[in-house]
């Protein structure tokens, strides 16, 4: 160390609870306590998404409720059934399945009365065009003898109306094997015999005429013996509706 250079004073530390008697009077304001992200409060919005949620289905609810519950009124009031179907006659006036050196071809001729019957006694029935398709066969051998178009028509409470559908097939070229088939089954009178009926139905009630709707009607499980003899199973006759 060289003689020109003042000794160095060491550095005194201050005991504690020392104040120093130059500092300004006042106690300093105190620190804020630093927290993370996740404890600061965070303001509470409104969810107005969520209230009109819940409004949507309390409306739809009580719509649902209403509809429920002027259907039963309307059932239990109106008592509302199906129209009745059933095949009241059939009879095959011409049948014939040649053979030629082109093929084998099949002639016939056939009239049906369907009865369509309305059960209901405050409910009217309103019928579009009747489109009605004559099929004789079974499985792979099921053949198509013609189909005819009946008008439209109105059935009233408690009524019954009858339907008369004549159907022709000429030079109506089929399988061999399906041709033999069929003339076996007239011959024996063994052959079957479906009437199927496509349609829309409109309904009247109280002066109101409501939409139409797509029904089908079948009526299958007949033979050529039966209906010769006058045996209409009536029964045999299925109703779907809104199916084409």
């Amino acid at each position: 160390m060289s003689d020109s250079e003042p000794p160095v004073k060491p550095v005194l530390q201050k005991p504690p609870g020392y104040r120093d008697p130059n500092a300004p009077a006042g106690r300093p304001p105190p620190r804020k306590p630093f927290l993370p992200p996740s404890f600061h409060p965070k303001k509470r919005k409104t969810n107005y998404s969520r209230a009109c949620c819940c409004c949507f289905c309390i409306f739809f609810l009580i719509f649902l409720l209403l509809i429920i519950i002027s259907g039963a009124v309307f059932y239990l009031w109106f008592d509302p059934k199906l129209p009745g179907f059933h095949v009241q006659s059939f009879r095959i006036s011409h049948f014939n399945v040649t053979k030629r050196p082109d093929g084998t071809f099949l002639d016939a001729k056939t009239t049906a009365r369907l009865e369509v019957r309305n059960p209901n006694g405050k409910m009217t029935y309103y019928y579009r065009d009747t489109e009605v398709h004559i099929t004789v066969g079974e499985g792979g051998y099921e053949t198509e003898l013609g189909a005819t178009t009946v008008p439209e028509f109105t059935m009233h409470k408690k009524n019954t109306t009858s339907l008369r559908v004549e159907t022709k097939a000429s030079n109506k070229l089929v399988v061999d094997e399906v041709g033999n088939k069929l003339k076996a089954g007239y011959k024996s009178k063994s052959l079957a015999v479906t009437v199927e009926g496509r349609t829309k139905v409109g309904v009247g009630v109280a002066g109101l005429k409501m939409g139409m709707v797509g029904v089908s009607v079948k009526c299958d499980g007949m033979s050529k013996k039966q209906l010769d003899g006058g045996d209409m199973p009536k029964a045999k006759c299925f109703i779907n509706m809104l199916k084409w």
